[in-house]
């Protein structure tokens, strides 16, 4: 799944479970979404009445409406930013003039790190004073775009879907992201759906042809009776699915048919693969002159040029020829299903449109002796293909473990490209990423909501949020690297140098520039399918402009968020929409070790970001200041991590006998911290306010932020120090949505706690915040007697600091305790008992050895 970075530094922004969606409350968000939001109002109320007056400057509506912050919210909000970098000065300032500390080096170290904080935070912050909320007029765009006759000048749209490996990403979830894909509310026509398989495995394109099959059923179903969500799966989970029809009974019919054929469905996709090995034995058996070939067939007969389940050196996974299939065939053209269609007869589609978007198989070739750029390369090669069969204007991208929530997301997305206000420099939309398997707490921060709906409703009011890896929605030719229209040259060179040595290739550009569109694609012909293998090639992008200055960007772990800041930097904007349904929804990570494996992938790319030709302070010369700002946030905020940690390893200094001060005078020190932290959560407060989130999302992000400080982000910071010593670039790694093995248990992924190495050191603060508090409950009873107010008023502060590291650490230790976290409440017994032990056995080593040993 695409990156993140949240509100100081967090990131957010994906086996089969069963089910594999959980089911979600869509009323429980608590968005505030348009005029229902209580501290938004229009902002457009001026532009709307002009339009309506002139009918348009160029004849187009007015496609999204603007919102944003009620001033007597923004404005104490951006004045209480302004205050506490006033008291951010005022408290380095103190902190320089009474430079007085037992242990200066410590003091300096904290200095650096307290400078690194009040940085990042204004990095953080300056983005945000105008934070824009858009929604989609779905209304107006059906007005000036769908016709009488029920046909539809909407312009194209090529939906991306990428996987890159049928076990860590199961089948049945990538079929139910192409099935919403191909039920969508969308000209048929007009839409194509390409699946990328990175694995190049023939299960995959077989479980594709069998989703063909089985949507031809699905989608007529979904748009007879409305049906929300089109993935099967989440839809069919649903205890009562609501229906709003005017057939309930012929609906009740309908859904138990479905219902039966896809349980039937599924279980086909299960056979598949003992189905191939049976029948690759029987062909491998037939060819005696080829016995020491096992090869992988395909039903025709025919050997699968792809990898094959006994691999060899040109039929494995990293190494074989390029594939394009045509499943289903241009909508105009008819599918190429045959008689192996599912026709029911108990079924009524009468007046409903059956057919179903063309849909295409792309493996890429690859060859060992190329770099296959990971991700960004799987898309820039259906960013080629497509430009050949469909070439549509606008192209959006799925990982394969999200679905189309909401059937007019297509829709949505398009009336901000054709808007007549900015529709023309938007290169790309972004949607909020939604997740559906999350734990009711949202342990782990997954939902990210603080991001999600905060800082991008902030860059919405900039040059535009980031692209975050899934469920945007591009301009080709902003792909391409063209640049808007106000910055556009008359006469664009189309140059092979640039775009790769496809003559056909070369012409669709052309037609992209000129928003020309072909009513179908070209006649399949061999010539054709090899051409198109040709731009799939993995070696087509040498000696271009491919990852560079054309298409998704190369050389980093997350493309997602350098090609965004590459077409800002041409001048380009972007827009972020928000709808009352959520537009897409996907699976994320939800165990820790996952989580943070997807932490070190994101923090890791953007730190290599910084370090490269993208980097925020020098890239993208038309990049808009503020715009330029968040950037660089979302490249440095991981450095924060290393002052985090060693604040969070300081409570060590109860286990020393005598008092030592980091800064003197102690108490006023502590009231400046407390000052300046309190001030953080209110700002926050009003943030929450604005955004639209709830105090538990704040609160995750805090503690999620605090357990990727000293385990995720530190990983980071080391790979990117091995990266600029080595040359050696950021592992990538596909995060697994595989859950546990106890099925019966939808969360049981949450429970299962998987250690690696980056996790010893929270487990270290962890286990030091607890000893600082036993010892510190010790010296109580040891030096009660002895202690004078301020030291004991002291010892309270430092507690305080204790105190608040164990709570932000609380999911860590959770995690920690397994299945028995299921019941917290034990946790907050062993706690409490860590910290008495703890105390009891520093008196006893005091009694044993105070007459030897100042303890």
């Amino acid at each position: 799944m695409a990156s993140a970075t949240s509100n100081g530094g967090t990131t957010g922004n994906a086996g089969l479970a069963d089910p594999l969606l959980v089911s979600r409350d869509h009323g429980s968000t608590k968005k505030q979404v348009g005029p229902k939001g209580k501290y938004w109002e229009a902002a457009d109320k001026v532009e709307r009445r002009a339009a309506k007056e002139s009918g348009g400057e160029d004849g187009r509506q007015l496609l999204f409406r603007t919102y944003k912050v009620k001033g007597t919210l923004l404005h104490p909000y951006r004045m209480l930013i302004f205050i506490r970098l006033i008291a951010v000065l005022l408290f380095f300032v103190w902190r320089i003039r009474h430079n007085k500390s037992d242990i200066m080096w410590f003091w300096t170290m904290s200095v650096v790190g307290d400078v690194w904080f009040g940085f990042s935070w204004l990095l953080n912050q300056l983005p945000k004073f105008n934070p824009i909320k858009t929604i989609p007029d779905l209304v107006a765009l059906r007005q000036q775009y769908d016709l009488p006759d029920g046909t539809s000048r909407l312009p194209g749209i090529d939906v991306f879907v990428t996987t890159a490996d049928p076990i860590d990403e199961p089948i049945l979830y990538t079929m139910n992201c192409v099935l919403s894909i191909l039920a969508s509310d969308y000209p048929i026509d007009r839409c194509a759906c390409y699946l990328s398989d990175d694995s190049g495995a023939l299960i995959l394109y077989e479980a594709l042809v069998e989703t063909a099959k089985f949507a031809t059923l699905w989608a007529p179903f979904c748009r007879k009776h409305c049906i929300e969500p089109r993935a099967p799966e989440s839809y069919f989970e649903q205890e009562a699915p609501l229906y709003s029809g005017r057939e309930p009974e012929e609906f009740k019919n309908d859904h138990r048919i479905v219902h039966r054929e896809y349980d039937e469905f599924k279980e086909r996709l299960d056979s598949l693969s003992s189905a191939i090995a049976k029948r690759s034995d029987v062909y491998n058996s037939m060819k005696t002159e080829e016995k020491d070939v096992k090869a992988t067939w395909m039903a025709n007969g025919t050997q699968w040029p792809g990898a094959w389940i006994d691999t060899t050196e040109n039929h494995r996974k990293g190494n074989h020829a390029g594939i394009v299939k045509v499943v289903l065939d241009h909508p105009i053209r008819g599918h190429n299903l045959g008689s192996q269609a599912s026709i029911h007869n108990d079924l009524n589609f009468t007046n409903i449109d059956v057919r179903i978007p063309m849909l295409v198989y792309v493996s890429r070739g690859k060859n060992p002796s190329y770099d296959h750029n990971k991700k960004a390369g799987a898309l820039n090669a259906q960013l080629r293909v497509s430009a050949l069969l469909s070439n549509a204007q606008f192209i959006i991208n799925f990982d394969c473990d999200h679905y189309i929530n909401n059937s007019q997301a297509l829709r949505a997305a398009v009336c901000f490209m054709l808007d007549q206000r900015e529709g023309d420099n938007t290169a790309f939309v972004q949607f909020p990423q939604r997740f559906d398997n999350v734990d009711p707490s949202d342990r782990y921060g997954n939902h990210n909501r603080v991001f999600f709906d905060g800082t991008m409703l902030a860059l919405n009011g900039l040059q535009g949020p980031s692209y975050l890896g899934t469920g945007c929605m591009f301009r080709r030719i902003a792909l391409y690297g063209i640049d808007p229209p106000q910055w556009r040259q008359a006469n664009i060179a189309i140059e092979g140098t640039r775009f790769g040595s496809s003559i056909p290739f070369l012409d669709s550009v052309s037609k992209a520039i000129n928003q020309e569109r072909s009513t179908i694609p070209p006649p399949l012909s061999d010539q054709f399918v090899a051409e198109m293998e040709k731009v799939a090639s993995a070696s087509h992008d040498k000696q271009t402009g491919w990852g560079k200055g054309v298409g998704y960007i190369y050389d980093i772990a997350t493309e997602d968020i350098v090609t965004g800041f590459r077409i800002h930097g041409q001048g380009w904007r972007s827009m972020y929409c928000t709808m009352e349904r959520d537009a897409f929804c996907g699976i994320a990570p939800i165990n820790l070790t996952e989580r943070l494996h997807q932490i070190v992938r994101w923090s890791g790319g953007s730190l290599e970001m910084f370090f490269s030709r993208n980097n925020p302070l020098i890239g993208g010369h038309r990049i808009h200041t503020l715009q330029r700002v968040s950037y660089l946030n979302m490249t440095v905020y991981p450095v924060t991590s290393l002052f985090i940690l060693l604040y969070a390893l300081s409570p060590v200094m109860w286990l020393i006998p005598d008092e030592l001060y980091i800064q003197r005078p102690f108490t006023r020190y502590v009231v400046y911290l407390l000052v300046i932290i309190l001030m953080i959560h209110i700002i926050g407060w009003l943030e929450i306010k604005w955004a639209g989130v709830t105090w538990l999302d704040y609160w995750r992000n805090e503690q999620f932020f605090m357990i990727g400080s000293t385990s995720a982000y530190p990983t980071a910071v080391l790979h990117m120090v091995v990266n600029l010593l080595t040359k050696k670039g950021i592992h990538f790694r596909v995060t697994s949505k595989q859950t546990a093995a106890d099925t019966n248990d939808k969360f049981a992924d949450l429970y299962d706690m998987r250690w690696v190495p980056m996790l010893i050191p929270t487990l270290v603060v962890l286990v030091a915040n607890v000893g600082a508090i036993g010892v510190a409950m010790g010296k109580t009873i040891v030096y009660m007697g002895v202690w004078t107010t301020a030291q004991k008023t002291h010892a309270a502060m430092g507690l305080l600091f204790n105190v608040w590291i164990m709570v932000l650490l609380y999911p860590f230790a959770l995690a920690i305790m397994g299945r028995w976290a299921k019941r917290p409440v034990i946790l907050v017994v062993l706690l409490p008992v860590a910290f008495v032990i703890v105390g009891l056995v520093y008196v006893a080593v005091h009694i044993l050895f105070a007459s030897f040993v100042p303890i």
